[in-house]
């Protein structure tokens, strides 16, 4: 399986001070997880751009930019000039994403594709071999907060079977009600990359936060 890893939400964060926020959990995690929300795909705002930039000029970590747009390809420029490293998009926005990974390639990001709870495997079993990262989602998206979906586990293991066996080395990621509960099931089923935004900046200690779900984690490696 591929390599693990923790990718706080900063959803989760406090808005009023996000560089201290980033800060605090740099040297523990590896990605940084940024919603895009444009309010229209989702019912939902969350933050642009000019916040991305802003956080790239404090931190190192792997942008990691999850485009709940309903036009995810439409700021891919921006973003990649802003300091985005990867950026996933949804399959219910762009049935054929084709030419939308194609123009994420061409600004030099790593591209992904996200699935909703709803929304079978099969959407995008036909891209898998076009994506760095399969991203499926564990609650409706728009609003932080929400218990993990145990139903979609079963699309975790299916794609990572299907990637395996395609000899593929596709990230499998999961966001949504991440918790140090459900997160060995989550990781048995075949997620390597695990999204948590109220576990890690809703802790007393993010960073012990971070240490326990690494932990549970290996356990069910």
């Amino acid at each position: 399986m591929s390599q693990i890893k923790i990718a706080p939400s900063l959803l989760a964060a406090d808005f009023a001070r996000l560089g201290e926020e980033v800060a605090r959990v740099e040297s523990s995690v590896d990605w940084l997880h940024l919603d895009v929300m444009d309010g229209h795909f989702v019912p939902n705002l969350s933050f642009g751009i000019p916040v991305i930039a802003a956080l790239r000029e404090k931190s190192d970590l792997h942008f990691d930019c999850h485009l709940m747009t309903t036009n995810p390809d439409a700021f891919l420029p921006e973003l990649a000039e802003a300091g985005a490293d990867l950026v996933t998009m949804h399959i219910e926005a762009i049935p054929d994403p084709t030419a939308a990974l194609q123009r994420a390639r061409a600004e030099n990001l790593g591209a992904g594709l996200v699935i909703n709870p709803g929304t079978p495997v099969g959407a995008v079993e036909p891209f898998l071999e076009l994506v760095d990262v399969i991203l499926v989602m564990s609650v409706e998206p728009g609003f932080g907060g929400q218990a993990l979906i145990p139903e979609v586990l079963g699309k975790v293991e299916k794609l990572r079977e299907t990637v395996e066996n395609r000899g593929l080395t596709a990230d499998i990621e999961i966001d949504g009600g991440i918790t140090p509960a459900n997160i060995g099931s989550v990781a048995a089923a075949g997620a390597n990359v695990f999204v948590a935004g109220t576990a890690i900046f809703g802790a007393e200690d993010p960073v012990d936060a971070v240490r326990e779900l690494r932990r549970i984690i290996e356990e069910n490696d």
